[in-house]
């Protein structure tokens, strides 16, 4: 199977990201299947056009970490959207037969202007870019695409815009099926929606102090104002950390018990998720230190995934250019 994500460089990767996302792609590439993983340089521009001071900063900060969570080079094509030129390309020939009403009815268009009412938000590059979106994926003929529920949507429009290019042109594109994560999707340590502008994440690239100051302070079950109130795990966003990062079934019976009981305090349940996230993220820490020790490699691993996938993508525009019979 061939699969194809990929993520936006608008700021260092979180651990949401890691139980989310790439633990999902590291677990699909270690299966054999032919993955290739980007970095989304343009997407990063829809929404901030404003500022580009960090998106060559960002675009290293988290190819470093693909590398260090686990994506294997030799395994896995990793690659810079910007760098291909053919995803414009491809937009722009889709562009020709994408309808603006399907666009204006994608759900997080009108959710990411409300989050971001404070910008400006009316260039065609943020209305366009599941048509963007649509390109970076179908160029490389994938059968799948791992996403959170939230992009299923753009995985359906894909689909339509594959379909209704095949129906004008002939058969060029597959239509690719959202993998979806069964992993959990992890809270700010504020209980909120982990997110930069809520202050409520926690790196992946931390130190271990960083950490534990986080994991103590994070927000509890409401109910237990008091050391002596009992109060219940499934309210509480640290269980959902529990779940996420190996806590053991003998442990989380303990955890569950002692919190119902109030025979344990919030300390000692979040110092057994600790001791677990430590033991986690410690390869990981190792590995982007000797990661940022030696930058040509990584600028290596990127130049090399860049050649395979325009490669793939040239092949592609030349199919979908010959049947729109473009010939020059």
């Amino acid at each position: 199977m061939r699969v194809l994500s990929g993520m936006r460089p608008t700021g260092r990767l979180h651990v949401g990201h890691l139980v989310g996302a790439l633990d999902n792609w590291v677990r699909i590439q270690n299966e054999g299947n032919e993955c290739f993983y980007f970095i989304a340089d343009w997407h990063a521009l829809t929404t901030n056009y404003d500022d580009v001071s960090k998106i060559y900063e960002y675009t290293i900060d988290i190819i470093r970490t693909f590398l260090a969570c686990g994506i294997d080079p030799d395994k896995s094509v990793v690659f810079v959207q910007s760098a291909i030129k053919e995803h414009a390309e491809l937009q722009l020939l889709f562009s020709m037969i994408t309808p603006v009403g399907w666009l204006e009815r994608v759900p997080t268009y009108k959710e990411i202007k409300q989050q971001l009412s404070y910008k400006d938000l009316s260039n065609l590059g943020f209305l366009a870019y599941p048509v963007l979106q649509a390109a970076d994926i179908l160029i490389y003929k994938p059968d799948g695409v791992p996403v959170g529920q939230d992009q299923v949507y753009h995985v359906e429009l894909t689909r339509e815009i594959a379909r209704r290019f095949n129906y004008l042109y002939g058969q060029v594109f597959p239509e690719p099926k959202e993998l979806l994560s069964h992993l959990p999707k992890l809270p700010g340590t504020d209980g909120r929606k982990m997110s930069k502008s809520y202050g409520n994440v926690i790196l992946i690239d931390t130190t271990e102090d960083e950490l534990r100051e986080k994991i103590l302070r994070m927000m509890t079950d409401p109910a237990r104002k008091r050391r002596s109130d009992p109060g219940d795990p499934e309210k509480c966003p640290v269980w959902d950390y529990h779940k996420a990062f190996g806590t053991t079934d003998d442990e989380k019976e303990y955890i569950k018990n002692g919190c119902r009981t109030a025979s344990i305090g919030c300390i000692d349940c979040k110092k057994v998720l600790l001791g677990h996230m430590i033991e986690r993220l410690k390869p990981i820490w190792k590995r982007l230190d000797e990661l940022k020790k030696n930058e040509e490699y990584v600028h290596r691993i990127i130049n090399e995934g860049n050649e395979k996938a325009r490669a793939f993508a040239i092949e592609t525009i030349k199919e979908a250019r010959e049947a729109m019979n473009l010939r020059f």
